[in-house]
Formats: structure tokens, sequence, C-alpha cells
């Protein structure tokens, strides 16, 4: 999901820039949008964060002219391991930008558990990603280092937008470095209508133990 608020951060930097008076220098324009959803399960990287169950996430986004843009993006979890956290909190912040017909992005990402109680859970990631659409369809490529864990995450997805209100969606990833090196992959649909996006998506790994879910989804941009 937060690789998805990002690309959209991403796509509203990319408008055609606005300019004031003739008189005046030019201007920088700033959008801001916001999101909120409802998820039977928040899956990230292709494993439950929420022990499968239902939670509300939302935030939002700003984007100025240029390419920059910053955002926060929270989401209730559940690690079922002991600790009490039951809130996640996203800061994140980048540059996109495009060259020879690709789109490119860089930026970071905190990931912030403010309720913990017993551990430390707080980490950071810098990525790097590159994307190229041919009209409806699209394919990316993103790769994540954790500097406090020692972990480098690397993933690609593809899209193509059946109609304006109709896309499907696949992607795989893989932990090059970490946490087993495990990998895992999702497939799904969105569909938007009265203003509301639907959402069914089924993800899987290879992590031992580790469930499998079938993942529906209600949003809303604001």
């Amino acid at each position: 999901m937060r690789n998805l608020l990002v690309l959209g951060a991403i796509a509203a930097a990319a408008a055609t820039p606005a300019f004031a008076q003739e008189a005046a220098a030019p201007a920088s324009a700033v959008t801001v949008t916001g999101n909120v959803s409802l998820v039977t399960d928040y899956a990230w990287r292709n494993v439950s964060q929420s022990n499968q169950d239902m939670t509300v996430q939302g935030g939002f986004d700003v984007a100025v002219d240029g390419g920059f843009y910053a955002g926060l993006w929270a989401s209730g979890v559940d690690f079922n391991d002991g600790d009490d956290t039951n809130l996640e909190v996203d800061l994140y912040g980048g540059y996109g930008f495009e060259a020879a017909g690709l789109g490119f992005d860089v930026g970071f990402i905190y990931y912030a558990y403010p309720d913990a109680e017993t551990a430390d859970l707080n980490f950071y990631e810098i990525y790097g990603g590159v994307s190229k659409e041919w009209g409806a369809f699209g394919l990316g490529g993103t790769l994540s280092y954790d500097p406090d864990n020692e972990t480098t995450y690397a993933d690609v997805s593809a899209s193509y937008a059946i109609t304006d209100a109709f896309s499907v969606a696949a992607g795989y990833g893989k932990y090059l470095d970490g946490f087993g090196e495990y990998g895992g992959y999702n497939v799904g649909a969105t569909y938007s209508a009265g203003g509301l996006d639907f959402g069914l998506s089924y993800y899987d790994n290879d992590i031992s133990g580790s469930d499998d879910n079938v993942v529906f989804s209600i949003g809303k941009a604001l």
C-alpha cells in the first residue's frame, strides 16, 4: 500500500508547472491529497501486519511541481508477538523525475510504532525505483535498503488498466539480504465507482508457517 501511495505522489508531482503573473517570478504549485481505506488484512511485502484482521488506514501526500513529494500514512497493526503495539505511522519523502522515457524515484520512508512499549520497532529505509508505461500497461521495480537491520528488498510489479475504472496488477518481491531472504507475490484488481475504490487481492510467500490470504478493501481519495 505504501508503495502505491508514493507512486500516486509522484504522479501528482509530475503535473504541469503553474506560473504566477508575468511580472512575478515563477511559483511552484503545491498539491495536497488524502486517502482513507478499510481493509480486511494489512499485507506488506506479502506478509500480514494485522494478524489477518480488518483495520483502517489513511494518510495524506504533498507534491510540489518539479518532482518533490512528502507524506504521512498510518495503519492499525497486530504482530501477535507479545508486543502490544497497534499503530504504524510512516513518514516519507522523495523526488520523482523522468529521463530517457523512464520514470525514476528516490526517497526514504521512516516506519514508526509510537505506542510500542516493550521493543524499539522503529526503522527507516532509503529506496530507488524505475518505471515505464506503454499506454495502459505499466512496469516498475524498486530496491529498498534498511541500514539499521542491514536488509535489502527488491520488488517488481506490473499493472494494466482495462478501462478507466477497472485495472489489474501483480507483483513479486524478495529480501536479497536479511529476514531469511524470503520471497512472495501478490495479484489483484481495483474497480472505481461512486467515488470509491474497491480492491480484491491475493498474497502468498515462502515463509514456513506463514498463511496466504485474500484481501478486500474499500478506499476513497480525499
